[in-house]
């Protein structure tokens, strides 16, 4: 490490210009592969915490949980191996307890070390008098400090060069967070008043991108950092983050609507000839947004739109009847699901509500089939000869070419990502594109991921449908909710039971799928029932969900698997075991799959054990209400956003380094008014940006 870095370093220099030598240092390779690359980069790893360094107190001072600062005198070394703790390298470790009298009076304080080294063992053994730091604890009615500072007294200068703050840095990448701490130490002053946005957001804010900055990494005194300006540098940060994806999302949109899409004109005799296939009458929330969405199509622009409704709303009737209009004008349309399940209940059911068709030629196409099948549905997807496919994952793979792709629909767009969505949508040139969700999107939820879409909704449900009921069962009631089950089973009823384990488990104590497979066929006798998850065959699974379609089955013991993709009328109840596992989108899914016919439907939440007040509250809100919003607002505050431009969208695999929707969705909604002022009022300054971006994002080669 320099001592004395060049006060030439910029923020765009790469953050190997602060490594002694000319190739990077492993800790700063390490930062680099994880996106830590530049100067400015660094700055966005901010501190877990900043605490103002203590002054010197004597021990009656003492409080647990603050910092401490004192002197004192060994009168107490215990150093031993720390026995099975070896590193790789086999070095034995220690473990050490110290106790410290002060100085000038009686107290005395206990220092207690794991995990340390033979070299730090050497270290403690020689002290007698000694500067220490650390966070006090309680410990059996004592006060002690885990794995203090420890400095001989002799060096009377040390605690002068701690400074204002202590620092705590987060590992990245298995670099430590004081290897962090030293690169921030190393910046010349310059760069934190050189701190200029990329963007004009220093205009739009009451505090600069370098003055949020400088508050975060704690480069100023104590005395001038109150917390109030540390709410206000937090906020600072959020609204960059929110900017960026702004703008991304902003030049999605606009380089799409430049974009020439297939005019779809829907002939009204057309529309009337395939509603009168349907077993059913449209409602009227159908008929509306079926009207929305060919009228998208028929913009000769890209359509990108959102069909969102609750469970059982009739999404896929609309996209079937839209993807059908394409396909009677002679394009092609295809319909991607998460699950090879949902791809052949979808495909089960255009055959028989639309099969007889003369100029439809569907086929379907699953990684499961034999390679002679996928090369058959490809040959026929590429000369045109097939055109109406039904998939899975295995859809926007490089292999699979189409003749003309004109409607690209993506069923349960929560299971993918943006990366996903136009990867499909690049295999035509101006296709159009249908995202159905029946997880409601939040309004914050929908300006941040997905304002490049256009949205239709479809807010009532079909007419005849009985309703669902919620019930959560605690330990003490399972018999009752047992008998009940026997009862609905006597009237002929059929339903589920789902567990989050397929086996049992050596590490979590959960119910699985095979045990309670057992169990059931016990409770049960001469009830027919079977199993249902992830890694059966798909042979297995379609022979399964065939016999439960047809009545065969009454109990189904499965995994989430039945989220999407079975649609069985006389399903009547529903029992989710450890639910506390679930998120409350995927319990509103499952609880979907019945209740969907004449029959009223049931839902239970089983629990093995008594939740804590914060669970039964969360699960109380499926209780309360089947408002599909409602539910998703409160899962987005529970689990996250998911990752908002790549592929993951589970909420837990990519965290925002600052923003929050909950805790900052005013300042996203700001964001969102500034950047439509700025795209009215200042074209000649976000026009250039917008491009710049697009070709970063290469956005201009994916849509």
């Amino acid at each position: 490490m320099r001592s004395s870095p060049s006060s030439t370093v910029s923020l765009d220099a790469p953050l190997s210009a602060l490594s002694r030598s000319k190739a990077p240092s492993a800790h700063v390779a390490a930062l680099m592969d994880a996106g830590v690359r530049t100067v400015q980069d660094l700055l966005w790893a901010l501190p877990l915490r900043a605490i103002p360094t203590p002054r010197l107190r004597p021990f009656r001072e003492a409080r647990e949980g603050e910092m401490f600062l004192g002197q004192g005198r060994v009168i107490h070394c215990e150093l031993r191996p720390a026995f099975g703790r070896r590193t790789k390298g086999r070095l034995l470790l220690y473990t050490g307890h110290l106790v410290v009298k002060e100085l000038s009076g009686d107290g005395t304080l206990s220092l207690r070390f794991f995990n340390i080294y033979p070299q730090q063992k050497k270290q403690l053994e020689g002290l007698e008098q000694v500067w220490f730091l650390g966070q006090l604890q309680e410990w059996r009615a004592q006060l002690q400090i885990i794995n203090p500072k420890v400095i001989p007294l002799l060096d009377a200068s040390w605690p002068s060069t701690l400074g204002d703050w202590l620092i705590e840095y987060p590992t990245i990448s298995k670099v430590p967070g004081s290897f962090t701490a030293k690169l921030i130490a190393q910046l010349p002053r310059e760069v934190w008043t050189d701190i200029h946005p990329s963007y004009p957001t220093d205009a739009l804010t009451d505090l600069s991108l370098g003055r949020a900055f400088q508050v975060l990494h704690a480069q100023l005194p104590p005395s001038e950092l109150t917390p109030e300006l540390r709410t206000r540098a937090v906020e600072r940060l959020a609204y960059e983050e929110f900017f960026v994806d702004q703008l991304k999302i902003t030049t999605r949109r606009r380089f799409i609507k430049k974009k020439t899409g297939a005019p779809v004109h829907a002939a009204p005799d057309t529309l009337t000839a395939l509603e009168k296939l349907l077993p059913f009458t449209l409602t009227d929330d159908q008929a509306k947004v079926i009207q929305e969405i060919l009228a998208d199509m028929g913009s000769g622009h890209p359509m990108m739109r959102m069909l969102q409704g609750d469970v059982g709303c009739g999404k896929t009737i609309v996209a079937f009847l839209v993807a059908l209009v394409a396909c009677a004008q002679g394009g092609q349309v295809a319909l991607m699901c998460p699950t090879e399940a949902l791809a052949q209940q979808h495909a089960q059911t255009l055959a028989g509500l639309f099969g007889k068709l003369p100029f439809l030629t569907p086929s379907l196409l699953l990684g499961s089939m034999k390679k002679k099948e996928k090369d058959a549905v490809q040959k026929a997807l590429a000369s045109g000869a097939s055109n109406f496919v039904i998939g899975t994952h295995a859809l926007f793979q490089e292999s699979v070419a189409f003749q003309r792709l004109t409607l690209a629909v993506i069923d349960e767009q929560h299971k993918f990502g943006v990366e996903q969505r136009l990867a499909l949508t690049g295999k035509g040139a101006g296709t159009h594109c249908l995202i159905m969700s029946a997880t409601p999107i939040p309004r914050t939820l929908s300006l941040a991921q997905y304002g490049d879409l256009d949205f239709s909704t479809i807010k009532h449900l079909p007419a005849g449908r009985k309703g669902i009921k919620t019930r959560i069962v605690a330990p003490a009631n399972y018999g009752k909710y047992v008998d009940f089950i026997r009862q609905r089973l006597a009237l002929g009823d059929q339903g589920y039971f789902v567990f989050p384990a397929i086996d049992e488990s050596e590490t979590l104590d959960l119910q699985n799928v095979t045990e309670a497979f057992q169990n059931y066929r016990e409770v049960f006798p001469g009830v027919p029932m079977a199993t249902l998850h992830g890694k059966m065959k798909a042979d297995d699974k379609a022979q399964v969900v065939e016999a439960f379609t047809r009545g065969e089955l009454k109990i189904l013991i499965a995994t989430s698997v039945i989220e999407v993709g079975i649609n069985v009328p006389n399903a009547a109840f529903m029992c989710v075991y450890h639910p506390e596992r679930f998120g409350l989108s995927s319990l509103h899914q499952l609880r979907g799959r019945v209740g969907r016919g004449e029959k009223p439907g049931f839902c239970f939440l089983v629990l093995d054990s008594e939740l804590g007040e914060a669970g039964l509250q969360r699960l109380a809100i499926l209780e309360q209400t089947t408002d599909g919003f409602a539910i998703a607002e409160a899962d987005l505050q529970n689990r996250g956003e998911g990752d908002l431009f790549g592929v993951d969208q589970s909420g837990t695999t990519v965290r925002r380094r600052v923003a929050d929707f909950q805790r900052h969705s005013h300042i996203l909604e700001k964001v969102y008014r500034d950047v439509q002022e700025l795209q009215r009022t200042q074209p000649e300054k976000i026009d250039p940006i917008l491009l710049k971006l697009a070709r970063d994002q290469k956005i201009l080669d994916t849509i």
